[in-house]
């Protein structure tokens, strides 16, 4: 495959060149008679990060092919918001290891579109990894990207179903949870103060209740990242109280 020289290109000949290219992998993609051969060109079709190539790693991710799927779903993450919409079209398909796949690539990207798809997906898909990545997604969505009078309502969605995937059965949901929680948290702004208390007690509640090492670990973790945080406001706030936050004792004794 030739090499594409940029800097000699206007940019419809540069667009141009990405259409080739583009079609080039994905021909060898639909030509590949081994699964070697076509995990390689999966790869390749991943590598090359073009908005044109959405459909065909799409495509991908039903193959009978774990590692073209892991691929695929690297490459629509790296792609982003123009894989979003065909990912959320693809949820209502009946193939369920292409929709597994499908949640996994939305939870990466973090766009708003997906959000219903993922709460659902880590309250009731009946894959522990479909939980997993669900769950870790909800606390790292775009929240920039909503518009700002919905963030709050939002964020209080995804709380509501991470406090109740901190149940699930499985400790790597539960760890992924955790995850959620502490990202969250990092998102909330000032007026979230419910919120980021409501987090602060389930974290606190995990660390006495979980019994396995590696949740309570990660409880332990983000536990201390919010209990700094709750200090530093504290501080603050008193600092705010006292002024300059210098020191007055004994102010107006003679």
């Amino acid at each position: 495959m030739g090499c594409i020289v940029y800097g000699s290109h206007t940019s419809g000949d540069f667009k141009m060149s990405n259409t080739v290219l583009a079609q080039k992998l994905v021909d060898a993609v639909e030509e590949a008679d081994s699964s070697t051969k076509l995990l390689e060109a999966v790869q390749n079709l991943a590598a090359a990060g073009l908005a044109e190539t959405v459909p065909s790693l799409i495509a991908a991710l039903g193959y009978n092919n774990p590692g073209a799927a892991v691929a695929a779903v690297d490459g629509l993450i790296q792609i982003g918001e123009p894989a979003v919409e065909p990912l959320l079209e693809l949820i209502d398909n009946y193939n369920y290891a292409a929709r597994a796949w499908a949640v996994r690539a939305l939870a990466g990207i973090g766009d708003p579109r997906a959000l219903n798809t993922l709460l659902d997906a880590a309250k009731n898909d009946f894959a522990l990894s479909v939980r997993r990545a669900a769950a870790r997604g909800l606390g790292t969505i775009e929240w920039h990207k909503l518009p700002k009078e919905e963030v709050g309502s939002a964020q209080n969605q995804s709380l509501e179903v991470l406090l109740l995937v901190c149940q699930d059965p499985e400790w790597v949901v539960r760890y992924s949870a955790v995850t959620g929680l502490e990202a969250l948290f990092v998102a909330a702004d000032e007026s979230q103060s419910d919120l980021v208390s409501k987090i602060k007690l389930k974290l606190e509640e995990m660390e006495k209740i979980d019994e396995d090492l590696a949740v309570k670990g990660r409880v332990q973790l983000a536990l201390s990242k919010v209990q700094e945080s709750f200090a530093l406001n504290k501080k603050f706030q008193d600092k705010s109280k006292d002024g300059d936050g210098a020191d007055h004792r004994g102010d107006g004794r003679r």
